[in-house]
């Protein structure tokens, strides 16, 4: 009985990982958003970006491995990944200008698109 509670208990935590996750940092620099986000034990295969407008979709997903001949106590690491980003800038028509995924870290970097003109004071 112990051993199914807490078992359930590993699924409901890996459903809401699933939920909050993945991590996101954002950094404007410039002419530009970089975007980090945290996705370990993910394969670069199985990541998938689009963006909408200002929207950045991520997904991913992995295969699970064949556990049934092992006794599972805890599951809680995420298993899917579908998160939506409201970036907060315009993204110019060129939309993502690079991804790359390293060490269990997506970094995107989207170009800005500026309004207007700057004034120079004198």
């Amino acid at each position: 009985m112990a051993k199914e509670m807490i078992k359930e208990i590993g699924n409901k935590s890996r459903e809401f990982y699933e939920f909050v996750l993945p991590p996101v940092d954002m950094h404007l620099e410039n002419d530009k958003l970089t975007i980090l986000v945290d996705l370990p034990g993910f394969a670069k295969k199985d990541i998938k970006l689009s963006l909408e407008e200002n929207i950045l979709f991520i997904q991913a997903s992995k295969e699970l491995p064949n556990l049934k001949n092992q006794n599972m106590i805890c599951n809680q690491r995420p298993n899917i990944i579908e998160k939506k980003i409201r970036l907060p800038i315009d993204v110019t028509e060129k939309g993502v200008s690079s991804a790359k995924y390293e060490q269990g870290v997506l970094t995107i970097v989207v170009p800005i698109q500026k309004h207007g003109k700057e004034i120079s004071i004198e």
